[in-house]
């Protein structure tokens, strides 16, 4: 029996270098728009901006700078040790979307479903053991009640909180750091007492302005002008689309951005600019009424009855009509990249392909049979751990553990109808396009959908899936 197993595993294997040729063919767009759900844009009349990372994209200096000015606010206003001033910004440490245990002092990946993707797990810079892990949360789903909102808010009884935002990433290595360093010299400390800190630490990098001045001093250190923000605005503006631009920054800090991505007449291509917008509390807020800021940021009294192009604007929006999102994930760009590799094509396929036949032949259970399955089950943790890792060492893909969507992705899912690297991708549609969602095979339709494509062909019904996915 093992030799017909064996037999199989090498014809599958075999099957997989075809696979691989024919797949990598067909690569994935880094500058595409995908789409979780059908929009046209001829039916958009009215755009709608954010200013960080949507408009202006900021080099990773600002992380290190944001990181440094929070670190050194920890030692000369927290009083915590000198001795974290050795610590400097790790770029490539952590990912968005990433859930930190307040309680327990723990970063880790979360999916779709509350399960914790074990071996990406971290307290402070290092990692925690599957059977610690499983020990602390009792196996490895995090209940519902202390999970923090889907807007990432934590509020009493919750737990974890979600780093959504690209400016969390500075925050997150901070929290690492600092746990590290109180680790390493046994210094006793409550862990919800350094989240705070450091939450403070981060906030008052932007709440008292120490970013925006610094940007404005050095703006081209660390805004990244070459995303082609004015050549979308103005495709825009020529077929008669009206745009809003709304930011939670303070005026003179975007006046001074969009002066140099777009230019001195950038407001006279936006009906109505709002800023320190406090979003996502904007959008549904209707206790805070707009106030009129002049052009040096000074906020007017007078009662606001209607806006008008031109003007500048404070607060919020009643959110009642069918809005639209597009997402902006600059991530995306580097992760196809990766996806359009070889390499990846290869693990991804010889994957998929070693998880159809271990699904298949555990109906044999004698223990020779057992044996092969075992060397495949291994085989297979291997792989995956090669998968996790070609992202990022620590946390693996921004959009997915190891078979599941991973929590940034159900929420992206959720609340984008379409997502894109950055706002340079509209260029390469027209303004009458529709983009419409792939139809993605459920469990139960997969084997149909495949056992169909696959008649009169040599492959087997997981290859196809894998061709499919892609």
């Amino acid at each position: 029996m093992t030799s017909s197993l064996w037999a199989l595993y090498n014809e599958t294997k075999k099957q997989t270098e075809d696979v691989v040729s024919s797949v990598t063919c067909n690569l994935l767009n880094p500058d595409a728009i995908f789409a979780n759900n059908e929009m046209s844009l001829e039916d958009t009349e009215i755009y709608g901006f954010d200013y960080d990372y949507t408009l202006a994209f900021y080099s990773n200096r600002l992380h290190t700078l944001i990181f440094n000015i929070a670190r050194d606010i920890l030692i000369e206003e927290h009083r915590y040790p000198e001795g974290l001033r050795a610590y400097e910004y790790i770029p490539d440490f952590a990912i968005r979307g990433l859930h930190y245990d307040v309680q327990k002092a723990l970063l880790m990946k979360i999916d779709a479903f509350h399960y914790i993707q074990l071996g990406t797990v971290y307290r402070g810079l290092h990692p925690v053991s599957d059977k610690e892990v499983i020990a602390m949360y009792e196996g490895s789903h995090v209940p519902l009640e202390q999970m923090s909102d889907f807007y990432g808010k934590s509020s009493h009884g919750h737990t974890m909180k979600q780093f959504m935002d690209i400016f969390s990433l500075p925050e997150m290595t901070l929290l690492s750091c600092v746990n590290d360093y109180f680790m390493k010299h046994n210094i006793d400390y409550e862990p919800v007492h350094l989240y705070k800190d450091v939450k403070e630490a981060i906030g008052d990098v932007h709440v008292k302005g120490i970013m925006y001045r610094a940007v404005e001093a050095d703006i081209e250190k660390y805004i990244c002008y070459g995303e082609q923000t004015h050549a979308v605005l103005r495709k825009l503006a020529e077929n008669k689309k009206k745009m809003f631009l709304i930011t939670n920054s303070p005026f003179d800090f975007v006046d001074r951005g969009m002066n140099y991505i777009v230019g001195k007449d950038w407001r006279d291509l936006f009906d109505v600019v709002i800023v320190q917008a406090d979003k996502p509390g904007f959008f549904n807020d209707k206790r805070k009424p707009f106030r009129r800021v002049n052009h040096k940021g000074v906020l007017l009294w007078d009662r606001i009855h209607r806006l008008e192009k031109g003007q500048i604007y404070k607060q919020d929006l009643t959110l009642k009509h069918g809005w639209r999102t597009g997402a902006i994930i600059p991530e995306l760009r580097s992760e196809i990249k990766i996806m359009n590799t070889k390499e990846y094509v290869h693990l991804m396929t010889w994957l998929q392909g070693l998880t159809g036949l271990l699904e298949r032949m555990q109906v044999h259970r004698d223990a020779e049979s057992q044996m092969v399955l075992k060397q495949w089950i291994q085989e297979r943790e291997v792989m995956r751990l090669r998968t996790k890792n070609i992202f990022n060492n620590q946390f693996g893909s921004l959009f997915r553990t190891y078979h599941n969507p991973t929590y940034f992705s159900r929420r992206l899912s959720r609340f984008a109808d379409i997502y894109m690297a950055s706002l340079s991708c509209l260029l390469n549609y027209d303004l009458h396009h529709t983009f419409f969602p792939r139809r993605n095979p459920l469990q139960h339709e997969a084997s149909v959908w495949s056992d169909q494509v696959c008649a009169g062909t040599s492959k087997t019904p997981f290859l196809t899936e894998m061709t499919q996915i892609k």
